[in-house]
């Protein structure tokens, strides 16, 4: 299991909760973008608990850019993986949705901009990383569990 800061344990399991699924989708993301724009992309409160960037992609039928602060979980060399959990809720995150449109995309992270390619997980190379996940995170197994879609993930790596 991930090591944090101190109440790390309560945070996981307050983030496990259907009320938290209601809420946090609505309050999260907003604070997370004002903050990372105050801060220049420097900071994400949501960073606090896990580790976060703010995808850009370029919408699957609008094409045109949507930005979405994210969980992410570092992988060794420098790769991130991304879970599509909704916070456990029925349907798939639109940010997935433009990632299988267009996979080539653009993080900030720590005040740094710079293009990714995503890869959609599938087979046995998603069944390892959802171990990874599970590992690093363990509310995603709760949210997984209360949807009968299998949540997406995503490895992003940097181009260039």
């Amino acid at each position: 299991m991930r090591q944090g800061p101190p109440g790390i344990r309560l945070i996981q399991k307050v983030s496990s909760t259907r009320a938290f699924a209601k809420i946090a989708p609505h309050v999260v993301p907003a604070m997370d973008r004002a903050v990372h724009r105050l801060t220049r992309g420097k900071v994400m409160l949501s960073a606090r608990m896990l580790p976060g960037l703010v995808l850009t992609a370029r919408g699957a039928k609008s094409g045109r850019p949507r930005t979405t602060p994210l969980a992410c979980m570092p992988e060794p060399g420098g790769s991130w993986i991304l879970v599509g959990s909704n916070f456990g809720r029925p349907g798939h995150p639109a940010w997935t949705a433009n990632l299988l449109a267009h996979p080539d995309a653009r993080v900030s992270l720590h005040g740094e901009e710079f293009g990714v390619r995503a890869e959609p997980l599938t087979g046995q190379e998603r069944e390892r990383a959802w171990a990874a996940v599970l590992e690093f995170w363990p509310p995603y197994a709760t949210y997984q569990a209360r949807v009968e879609r299998e949540i997406r993930l995503f490895r992003l790596t940097r181009k260039g």
